[in-house]
């Protein structure tokens, strides 16, 4: 049986593409349908469905632009109810794509609709399950998100629902059945998923903390319960979007396809209270940026840190890219649903100081002069690290402020003398910087590189000391 996986690594997502005797489907597709349209043209097919396992939270699928420019059946899983025209499939179900068949395994838990599909080749023997956001390698889904849409549905109740589709649903089948999940490593669906995107049903019962054999359904609950960190608020918007429907992808570039002078890019901010979101690397934010404005660059995990950092996906946005990135900056946003950009500065940042518009800096330093200056007694350290890579290894002394809870802290930050900032690499604490900035603090510099530069100097992380005095 043919089957691709098409991954894309800043959201840490697969869609599948399945095609036989002309026949195609795809499963759980990104907001940008024309790979899955031209993969089916090389294979003169039509998409024949697209099936998805539950309404996605972390991404708005491209269910609807499939159906409107393949013709494709939407196909949802039972107790789904989508308020557009779409298949809500019995449990058991099977379609036919060519000689493929795909069956219906209604799996709630992650979500009440969760749904997993069977695919069986053209021989009739089941070659692999889209497990969707029910099981992943090496995890499987929070039980934690459709509480947040619908509250009676509490973690512990949705927890019992994902035991009890592992256990009757997917564990008894056959240990040769090819694990076909949403995302891997790096998706805030889950909590310690392997960097791995397929595997086997049978060594998944051998490794997968939650299919352990001997597991009962109370220390299964506790497990998946415990160490799960607060989802993204975009997540329940995403959810509804999927469930409501938007607007055609097409329609979101054109209207954020909108060259901007300076001078209108001004206006527009005012107008419209627009967030400025410039997307250019960290080294260059730095230099020079546009007061007020927030830099997430395209080159990292652009649309999560997106979804983190802006709390509407209705926020209008003014963009600031590197010349010929605004489509990709645009698309990269409708993915997380903040399909409200509105114009980008034409001729990127250079048409801003070329008409000597305001500017600010931020000071950065390499990590061999944060050793030589902050050994001794120094300012004060903030990491804005995730908790456990903190808890795994950090500067001693150092505050940690995970970058998704900073404007909860901002009391934190001293407003009366100097402190450093970092990350692991210098991406998340150049985010970090721009939120302080718009939030009147200045009197900070930020490690390049970095821990991970820190901890490449030839003192050991362990010997650094919280510094309080600058020299």
């Amino acid at each position: 049986m043919k089957i691709e996986q098409i991954y894309t690594g800043c959201l840490a997502h697969a869609a599948y593409y399945i095609e036989s005797n002309g026949e195609a489907a795809v499963f759980d597709p990104l907001r940008e349908v024309e790979p899955y349209l031209v993969r089916a043209r090389k294979d003169n097919a039509k998409i024949k469905y697209v099936f998805e396992t539950h309404f996605h939270a972390d991404f708005v699928s491209g269910h609807l632009d499939l159906k409107e420019k393949a013709g494709s059946q939407i196909v949802f899983g039972p107790t789904a109810k989508p308020s557009y025209e779409a298949i809500v499939a019995k449990d058991k179900q099977i379609f036919e794509v060519g000689d493929y068949r795909v069956k219906v395994l209604h799996t709630p838990g992650h979500t009440m609709e969760s749904t997993t599909y069977l695919l069986i080749d053209e021989k009739g023997k089941e070659h692999g399950l889209i497990t969707g956001d029910t099981l992943f390698i090496g995890d499987v889904g929070r039980p934690d998100l459709a509480q947040h849409v619908v509250s009676e549905l509490t973690e512990e109740k949705l927890a019992g629902h994902l035991y009890d589709s592992l256990r009757n649903r997917i564990m008894p089948l056959s240990d040769d059945l090819i694990i076909y999940p949403n995302h891997g490593a790096g998706s805030a669906c889950g909590k310690m998923m392997s960097k791995e995107t397929t595997d086997t049903l049978g060594h998944q019962k051998k490794v997968n903390y939650a299919l352990r054999e001997d597991m009962t359904k109370e220390e299964f609950i506790t497990e998946l319960l415990n160490g799960l960190t607060t989802p993204p608020g975009y997540f329940p918007q995403n959810v509804l979007m999927n469930i409501k429907g938007y607007e055609s992808l097409d329609t979101v570039i054109q209207r954020g396809e909108r060259p901007l002078s300076a001078v209108e890019f001004e206006i527009e901010k005012e107008q419209n209270e627009a967030v400025i979101l410039d997307t250019r690397n960290a080294e260059d934010f730095a230099k020079s940026h546009i007061p007020s404005s927030i830099n997430i660059g395209l080159e990292g995990n652009f649309a999560q840190w997106v979804g983190e950092i802006i709390p509407d996906v209705n926020q209008k946005i003014l963009l600031v890219t590197y010349p010929g990135k605004e489509e990709e900056a645009i698309t990269r946003l409708s993915r997380v649903g903040y399909d409200r950009t509105i114009g980008f500065l034409e001729g990127g940042f250079e048409s801003w100081t070329e008409k000597n518009k305001p500017i600010e800096r931020i000071k950065r330093i390499t990590p061999d002069q944060f050793k030589k200056a902050y050994n001794g007694e120094g300012p004060l350290v903030f990491d804005v690290r995730k908790k456990s890579e903190f808890d795994s290894e950090h500067v001693v002394g150092a505050i940690n402020v995970p970058l998704n809870e900073l404007e909860n802290h901002l009391w934190q930050f001293p407003k009366d003398k100097p402190f450093v900032l970092h990350c692991a690499g210098g991406y998340r604490s150049m985010i970090a910087a721009s939120l302080l900035m718009n939030n009147g603090l200045d009197d900070f510099v930020d490690v390049i590189e970095g821990f991970g530069g820190i901890k490449k100097t030839d003192t050991p992380v362990s010997e650094y000391v919280c510094p309080t005095t600058m020299l």
